[in-house]
């Protein structure tokens, strides 16, 4: 499905082939799209409207007002009018809180996705569907290749993922943004220009100033498409066999560590046990940036020699004849005040209720080596679990100022009192990144990606 003709529109018989090609829709699909305003969001909505009416579906139109500039409320409000003169139901979502001086961009974009997913969760809506389109993809190769990634990095964006409870789609990767603009314009419907979108401070500006001179010389959209292709085939057949790996290798258990069976790990292909390796790392400690390649490679080594590290926010060493990937202490210093009967996130991957017989907020912290002697003496002693060191003392504690009120996975009760009224305090392990998501999704055909 590639584009011929860049000043013609996007049909609806192509749009509804490249959904087909993402597959995994309910009989009616609820779905979810991220509109800025732009031309190529606007375009989607377009073609998501005909789509899901088609189907009997509903469609929820979402923006994300990331305040970093003074008409940003303003832009907002004129989508949610555009989206109400199309009789579409649209939300604005704030990002609120500090931004950050360095990373603008990558910040907006983690911000941006978050806000997104919880709407989408809110309205019990499973798809959630991105703009992105030709031009995008080849930009974001031309990025990585910059920054000398491998085929991760020049598999590109995939057409479908999932992410948590939600499954990102971008239908358009294998239109034009000129397509995607023409089909605005013969509905006569008209679109906000992003002014960040020409900043040479960011490196995507910088490279859409390049369009010609690198098209010149062979690296347009369409070639850079079929890198992309071709990078995300591999990947695919690498990820399929990590996840082979880990369903043989790996247990995950629900204190928040993960074991992995040596035998199998060190006998996979290197990169196939690498990146078993860092998807233990990121469900455990849920780094913020992916593990760099040279420091596996390190970890993996140690492994075969018997040794083990600190990496990703984890401990990771042999332990009963089994690998294990542990938080590292030092790692897990979040302290939150949560209300009697209120619900965090703690350390990034606990799911944690306080129950509402608490008198007043109590504290959520790490349990810490003293708090895990003093619990374990409150406990018949066939009650205290056998856990590693650095587990017992990154498990979810409750306290009052200095004084250890529960550990909720410990030796403790779980969901309601026998009256089946109120509930007790509940801790629940929920990996920042699944260690078995799906393999990354590759949809072609001859001419490009779908």
């Amino acid at each position: 499905m590639g584009d011929t003709d860049d000043s013609a529109t996007v049909s609806a018989e192509e749009f509804a082939r490249a959904m087909a090609a993402l597959g995994g829709f309910e009989p009616a699909p609820a779905v979810a799209v991220g509109i800025s305003g732009g031309g190529d969001s606007m375009a989607l909505v377009l073609l998501l409207r005909h789509w899901v009416a088609e189907r009997g579906g509903r469609l929820l139109a979402l923006t994300v007002d990331h305040g970093l500039r003074p008409e940003s409320s303003d832009e907002a409000a004129a989508v949610g009018a555009a989206m109400a003169r199309l009789g579409i139901p649209h939300r604005v979502l704030r990002w609120d809180g500090e931004k950050p001086s360095a990373g603008l961009q990558a910040a907006a974009r983690a911000a941006r996705h978050r806000l997104l997913a919880a709407a989408c969760d809110e309205s019990g809506i499973l798809h959630l569907a991105l703009a992105h389109h030709r031009d995008d993809q080849a930009e974001t190769v031309l990025l990585r290749l910059a920054r000398g990634s491998g085929i991760d990095g020049l598999a590109g964006m995939a057409a479908a993922r999932a992410d948590g409870a939600v499954r990102v789609i971008r239908p358009l990767l294998g239109f034009s943004h000129d397509r995607l603009l023409a089909t605005c314009r013969a509905q006569g419907v008209d679109w906000i220009e992003d002014p960040s979108n020409h900043n040479p401070r960011f490196a995507r500006a910088r490279l859409r100033a390049a369009v010609d001179l690198l098209g010149g010389e062979g690296l347009d959209a369409t070639r850079l498409g079929e890198v992309a292709r071709r990078a995300g085939r591999a990947r695919a057949v690498l990820e399929q066999a990590t996840a082979g790996l880990l369903a043989e290798a790996a247990t995950i258990h629900p204190e928040g560590w993960i074991t992995l069976a040596p035998a199998p790990l060190l006998g996979a292909p290197a990169e196939v046990a690498l990146r078993g390796l860092a998807q233990a790392l990121t469900a455990v400690g849920g780094p913020a940036h992916p593990v760099r390649d040279e420091a596996l490679e390190r970890l993996l080594g140690a492994l075969a020699d018997g040794q083990g590290t600190t990496l990703g926010g984890c401990v990771v060493r042999l332990r009963r004849g089994a690998v294990m990937v542990a938080r590292e202490p030092v790692a897990a210093m979040e302290r939150l005040s949560v209300p009697p009967g209120g619900r965090v996130l703690w350390d990034g991957r606990f799911d944690l209720r306080v129950s509402p017989r608490h008198g007043k907020p109590v504290t959520v912290a790490a349990l810490g080596a003293a708090g895990w002697r003093e619990w374990v003496a409150r406990l018949a002693p066939e009650k205290a679990p056998d856990l590693p060191v650095p587990v017992r003392e990154t498990l979810p504690s409750l306290w009052s100022a200095t004084e250890l009120l529960g550990v909720p996975m410990v030796g403790g009760r779980y969901g309601f009192d026998a009256d089946g009224q109120d509930p007790m305090d509940r801790a629940i392990f929920r990996p920042p990144s699944s260690l078995g998501r799906p393999a990354f999704t590759v949809v072609s055909d001859r001419r490009g990606i779908i």
